[in-house]
């Protein structure tokens, strides 16, 4: 708290030396510096650079996923053909199919819970440079006592998110899986009570978050304003079908995402947006595609498979729902905490 105070009225001191036009947004991290667009001057061709360039990287990703889901439906139907031979002990059966399941995913799956925790840790680091910014702005235009308020509320959530997803729910995640595989074999009710317990608490902790912040932003007003309607309309539907668990809670603040987008472009600086994009679209778009993968495995694999098989296939795609609920309300939260500054900024 000293450290903060102290950056605080160190800005304040330096702030009647800025000026709104004087705003510029931070340097991306050097991780994630070559994949940044080289025309950052328009905001239209940076961002279908940055789409294109995106999808062309997912295509290993896409077929390496499809290898080990290609594996997998391969042990559920030798495991299936297994139960058909009389004297076929069924517990082994199980046991059997569990562990070949749960080692072939825990690969990938993994890789993903590594991706998703780092990708949350550099959009809080990105934000870390960029509220000092707007902060030093706003007050330069006389919203001293507002920026201070600003800086401290937005810092605090953003490092409580941040801090509640790479020192619980990530390692939570691990222990869900765990359950999963041990319920799988088992078959024990306890176990399966305890897996839903979990996944309720990783759902229950990112909605708390999420609603007290959004609750806090439209007490100060920032959740509001004034944008096209049909805009807003797609935009709510789009995020609260797209990230899972808390996509509800952000179509809620989906005006301000599209105020916040319209105000960086004027006013930060199209590299802003760019940036944002960058550290967040490809973790994103990677978790989203084996999420759908192990969507559709579990799906074809019921068809053939024994539920105990097909379940723990979807309690994998309940890990990469949850993941995609973190990276989604890391990005949001910065956006949305961002045009806070931006309005006072005008």
């Amino acid at each position: 708290m000293k450290k903060v105070i102290w950056a605080l009225l160190i800005l304040l001191c330096l702030a009647p030396q800025a000026s709104a036009a004087e705003i510029t947004a931070p340097q991306i991290p050097q991780a994630a510096a070559e994949r940044m667009p080289e025309h950052t001057d328009s905001f239209g061709e940076g961002l279908w650079e940055l789409v294109r360039s995106t999808l062309f990287r997912l295509r290993p990703h896409l077929a390496e996923g499809c290898k080990s889901c290609l594996s997998v439906m391969a042990a559920v139907m030798l495991a299936s053909v297994l139960r058909a031979f009389p004297g076929c002990i069924q517990s082994v059966t199980n046991l059997a199919g569990t562990v070949c399941i749960a080692t072939t995913l825990l690969l990938n799956t993994d890789a993903m819970i590594r991706l998703g925790a780092d990708t949350v840790r550099q959009l809080s680091d990105y934000g870390k440079l960029l509220y000092p910014v707007m902060t030093s702005a706003m007050a330069a235009q006389g919203g001293v006592t507002a920026s201070a308020a600003l800086y401290t509320g937005t810092a605090l959530f953003d490092a409580a998110l941040s801090s509640l997803i790479s020192g619980a729910l990530i390692p939570m995640v691990y222990l869900f899986l765990a359950l999963s595989a041990a319920n799988s074999a088992i078959g024990e009710d306890l176990l399966k009570k305890m897996r839903d317990f979990l996944k309720n608490a990783i759902s229950w902790s990112l909605k708390t978050i999420l609603t007290v912040f959004t609750t806090y932003m439209s007490i100060t007003g920032v959740v509001s304003g004034s944008t096209d309607a049909a805009a807003l309309k797609v935009a709510k539907v789009t995020i609260s079908s797209v990230v899972p668990v808390v996509g509800s809670i952000l179509s809620d603040a989906s005006e301000a995402v599209l105020v916040s987008a319209g105000i960086l472009k004027g006013a930060a600086g199209v590299y802003g947006i760019l940036a944002l994009l960058t550290l967040f679209l490809e973790p994103f778009l990677r978790i989203g595609i084996q999420y759908l993968i192990f969507k559709a495995t579990a799906a074809i694999c019921g068809i053939f498979g024994g539920h105990s098989a097909s379940s723990l296939i979807e309690d994998f795609s309940t890990a990469m729902g949850l993941l995609l609920a973190m990276t989604g309300a890391a990005c949001l939260l910065l956006l949305i905490s961002t045009v806070c500054f931006m309005k006072g900024v005008g």
